[in-house]
């Protein structure tokens, strides 16, 4: 029995050994690190730590254990929350929707601005505790009630589920303000990655609901906000650079939308969309959009290839404006409230926000741009990690800090 024990042990200490250096070999053959992005020796073991954990979810998918992100889900919020000094936090449930509340501790003698933030993740990441300082410091730095929504995620949840918790969590707590003290002129929707797509999005829904307080300003730290367009300069420029690369956001598009992965080259190309489709949506989401300076990394323009029509059938949903905010038409968009927009060189949704930017502009929607030469995309969560915190992460935080103060 001993033997026995001892030849598992010892297989499995081996296999482990390889999958760890499978992973390193992997990394080093198709990760990018660019020399101006911020710490990138420290990235590029954070990479790795990151690439090996969906590894290792990979595996206990494949085993019917879990699925791969949950597994990543669960290391990642393993680690006990900080209890930053000057912040309440408290846990509560709109309904079925599970909310953390950050307030100051000092009480006030006025209502205070009220921040509503929806963590990133790509559907399938992230989590309260995963922005959990995030969202203390910007409690305390700012003097704000912080709203932080749990929603449910992909792919146990597919579209739109992930969006509608937003929205009755938001709507709760707008109805809600005096209860928590919050001024109901001065609300803020705020988010990163896709929880800045859905800040944009319930912008874009609230306009039509006179019937609760008007949103005052959106932040979006590196939004996504478009799921059709993958051939724009920053998809092409930044598609190995962690932590959002093309093979992840493709995997998450396929779990949140429930698209088949077979159709990956097909989207990849733009066969996806019919070509009336391309040239309906080209005055918001063409390349000639982005300022020339950000094509300096090896971008060309390439040419749509024709329509497969079996991937459109199954992913035309994607035309939906509520899965595009990009996309929605100049009537709403020319409404929402203000921005605040802080996009990452180093980012494979950068485009985004610089295609938005230009849409606000043009709508005469005041806009507050800020862009971080030295970014990456998913660096917010780093706040406070130990050897792992950037220090771009803290002049993300500041820029929206003193964002929210000028309001």
């Amino acid at each position: 029995m001993m033997t026995v024990a001892l030849t598992l042990l010892t297989a499995a200490g081996v296999f482990s050994l390889g999958v760890g250096l499978w992973v390193i070999c992997s990394q080093l053959a198709t990760v990018d690190i660019p020399a101006g992005i911020d710490q990138p020796f420290k990235l590029r073991i954070f990479s790795y730590i990151f690439q090996l954990l969906i590894t290792w979810g990979m595996i206990f998918e494949k085993l019917g254990i879990c699925h791969a992100t949950e597994f990543v889900s669960f290391m990642h919020d393993l680690p006990p929350l900080k209890k930053h000094p000057g912040v309440v936090v408290t846990d509560l449930h709109f309904g079925t929707i599970p909310v953390k509340l950050y307030k100051p501790e000092v009480p006030s003698s006025s209502p205070r601005p009220g921040v509503v933030f929806y963590h990133g993740g790509g559907t399938v990441l992230g989590s309260l505790k995963t922005h959990h300082d995030f969202c203390s410091h910007l409690c305390k730095n700012s003097d704000s009630v912080v709203l932080a929504v749990k929603y449910r995620k992909s792919p146990k949840y597919k579209f739109p589920v992930m969006t509608n918790d937003c929205i009755a969590a938001t709507i709760h707590f707008l109805k809600s303000l005096d209860a928590h003290g919050v001024d109901p002129a001065r609300v803020v929707l705020c988010g990163d990655s896709v929880g800045g797509g859905v800040a944009t999005l319930i912008c874009q829904i609230f306009v039509n609901r006179p019937d609760l307080p008007k949103i005052r300003a959106h932040i979006l730290i590196y939004a996504m906000l478009q799921a059709l367009h993958f051939q724009s300069p920053s998809y092409q420029q930044n598609r190995n650079i962690p932590l959002l690369t093309w093979n992840f956001v493709f995997y998450c598009w396929c779990h949140h939308m429930d698209i088949s992965p077979s159709w990956k080259s097909a989207v990849e190309r733009g066969a996806h969309l019919p070509p009336e489709i391309w040239e309906k949506y080209r005055k918001w989401l063409g390349a000639e959009n982005v300022p020339e300076r950000f094509k300096k990394r090896g971008y060309q323009s390439r040419p749509l290839e024709p329509l497969n029509e079996n991937t459109y059938l199954e992913a035309k949903m994607v035309l939906h404006w509520t899965c595009s905010p990009l996309i929605t038409g100049d009537d709403i968009v020319s409404q929402i409230p203000e921005a605040c927009i802080v996009s990452c060189e180093y980012d494979l949704l950068l485009d985004d926000s610089l295609l938005y930017k230009k849409r606000l502009e043009d709508l005469k929607v005041p806009v507050t741009w800020h862009h971080i030469e030295n970014g990456f995309h998913g660096v917010l969560t780093t706040i406070e990690k130990g050897f792992f915190h950037f220090p771009c992460s803290v002049r993300i935080l500041d820029l929206v800090v003193n964002f929210i103060k000028g309001l």
